[in-house]
C-alpha cells in the first residue's frame, strides 16, 4: 500500500541517490562505475548493441573482467539478437559471463515468452544503476546525432542490495535465494548520513513470477495525488483503470501534465498514442510533445516528495508481457530537482498539443487510422513475445 500514513514503513531509508542524466552524462557514469568496480559487476539490458556505444561498454567490462571483477552480462534474447559471435567469443575470453535471458520456449526458429526489459547494472553489491537507456548508439550523445531523451536515477544503499539479489534471482533462472546480500550485509550503509538518506522502494513487473508492483504503485500514486502528476513516457497508452485514475486526480484539482515524443522509432505506437489526445483534452489533461529527438525516458513525479523511474511504460506490453524495475523514491529534494528539469525542458524543448493544433476530427479518416492503430498494438501485445527467426 501507498497510502501516506504508510508510506514510511514501505521504503528502505539507508540510501542515497543522484538523478542522471542520459546521454553522455549516463555513459560516462556507467564507464566510471564499471572501472571503479572491485567484486562484481551485474548488467542487465533489453539492447545491448554491437554499434560503437555497445563496444565502448563491451571494452569496459572487459577491463574490469581481466582485473579481476567477477563481471556478468545479460541481454534479452529477442531484442539484442543480432549481438555478433565474435563480441561474445570476446567477451567470454576475456572472464564475462555472458548470457541471453531465455523465454518460456525458444528454438532454432521460434521464440515464445516474456522479455528481459531491464536497464540496469549493479557494482560491488553497494549501489545500482537504474535507467531507461539501453547499450546503443542512439541512446549516446555522438557527433551529429544527439541522444534519445532519456533519465536514470543513481542508487546507493539497502535499496542496491534488494536489486542485486533480484539481478542474480534472473540469472540464476529464478532459482537464486531471495534477500541473500541483504539479511547477510545488514550494517554495511550505517556510513550513509542520516541527512544524506532518501526512501527508495524497488518495484518490478514479471507476469511470469505474478508481480505487478510497477502497475499498481502506479494505480496507488494517481489515487492518492494531492497537487499534481507529471508523467514523460516514451510508449504512453495507458489501459482504462489507469486513465480513470487520471481523470479522477484531475476531478480532486490535481494538475495532471504528460510529455510525449514528437516522433517514434515505433511509429504505430505514436499514431495509437494520438488517438488518446482528444480522451486527454477532454480531461483536461495538458499534453506536450518533445521535438529535438525521440523521448525515451520513462518517469513520473507525484506531488512535492515522490519520483518513479526505471524501465516500465505506461502501456499493456510493460504489464503483461515484460520483465521490469523501477524504482520509487520518497524525498522532496530529487522530486523537486527532477521538476524543475522537466519544466525546463518543457519551456524550451516541447510543444504545448491543444485544441488549436490538434484537429482530427471524430469521424475523420485520421482518427479512424489512429483508432485502428490503437487496437492493433493492443491486439500485437497479445501475440508480442512470439515472432518467427531463423538464427544464423
Amino acid at each position: 500500500m501507498l497510502r501516506r500514513k504508510k508510506r514510511k514503513a514501505l521504503f528502505s531509508n539507508r540510501n542515497k541517490a543522484r538523478l542522471v542524466q542520459g546521454g553522455t552524462p549516463f555513459f560516462e557514469t556507467l564507464q566510471q562505475l564499471i572501472a571503479n568496480a572491485k567484486q562484481s559487476i551485474h548488467l542487465q539490458t533489453y539492447i545491448f548493441s554491437n554499434d560503437a556505444t555497445g563496444m565502448i561498454v563491451a571494452e569496459a567490462l572487459m577491463a574490469a573482467a581481466k582485473k579481476g571483477v567477477v563481471v556478468y552480462l545479460m541481454a534479452d534474447g529477442y531484442a539484442s539478437g543480432d549481438i555478433s559471435k565474435s563480441l561474445i567469443q570476446q567477451l567470454e575470453a576475456a572472464g564475462v559471463r555472458f548470457r541471453f535471458f531465455e523465454p518460456l520456449f525458444r528454438s532454432e526458429n521460434f521464440y515464445f515468452g516474456r522479455r528481459l526489459h531491464h536497464k540496469v547494472a549493479v557494482f560491488d553489491n553497494r549501489c545500482a544503476l537504474i535507467s531507461g537507456s539501453n547499450i546503443a548508439d542512439r541512446y549516446n550523445d555522438l557527433p551529429g546525432q544527439p541522444a534519445w531523451f532519456d533519465m536514470g536515477i543513481l542508487v546507493e544503499g539497502d535499496a542496491a542490495l534488494e536489486i542485486y539479489d533480484i539481478c542474480v534471482k534472473i540469472w540464476e533462472k529464478d532459482k537464486g535465494e531471495k534477500n541473500l546480500l541483504k539479511r547477510k550485509l545488514a550494517d554495511i550503509f550505517n556510513y550513509i548520513a542520516k541527512e544524506e538518506t532518501v526512501g527508495v522502494r524497488v518495484l518490478q513487473n514479471d507476469w511470469v513470477r505474478h508481480k505487478q508492483e510497477i502497475f499498481y504503485a502506479y494505480h496507488k500514486l494517481f489515487k492518492e495525488s494531492k497537487k499534481s502528476i507529471t508523467i514523460v513516457c516514451s510508449y504512453f497508452l495507458p489501459g482504462l483503470s489507469l486513465r480513470n485514475r487520471l481523470m479522477k486526480a484531475v476531478k480532486r484539482g490535481v494538475q495532471v501534465r504528460v510529455v510525449l515524443s514528437s516522433i517514434s522509432d515505433v511509429a504505430i505506437t505514436k499514431h495509437a498514442e494520438r488517438w488518446l489526445y482528444r480522451w486527454m483534452l477532454r480531461n483536461n489533461i495538458t499534453i506536450y510533445e518533445y521535438q529535438p529527438t525521440i523521448l525515451h525516458a520513462k518517469l513520473a513525479v507525484v506531488d512535492d516528495d515522490l519520483l518513479t523511474i526505471g524501465s516500465y511504460n505506461l502501456n499493456a506490453l510493460s504489464a503483461l508481457a515484460s520483465v521490469e524495475m523501477n524504482v520509487l523514491v520518497k524525498d522532496a529534494e530529487l522530486a523537486a530537482e527532477l521538476k524543475a528539469d522537466i519544466d525546463q525542458m518543457i519551456q524550451t524543448k516541447c510543444l504545448l498539443i491543444d485544441k488549436n493544433n490538434y484537429k482530427t476530427n471524430l469521424f475523420s479518416l485520421k482518427h479512424l487510422w489512429q483508432a485502428i492503430c490503437y487496437y492493433a498494438v493492443a491486439f500485437l501485445v497479445t501475440i508480442g513475445t512470439f515472432y518467427y527467426r531463423r538464427e544464423e
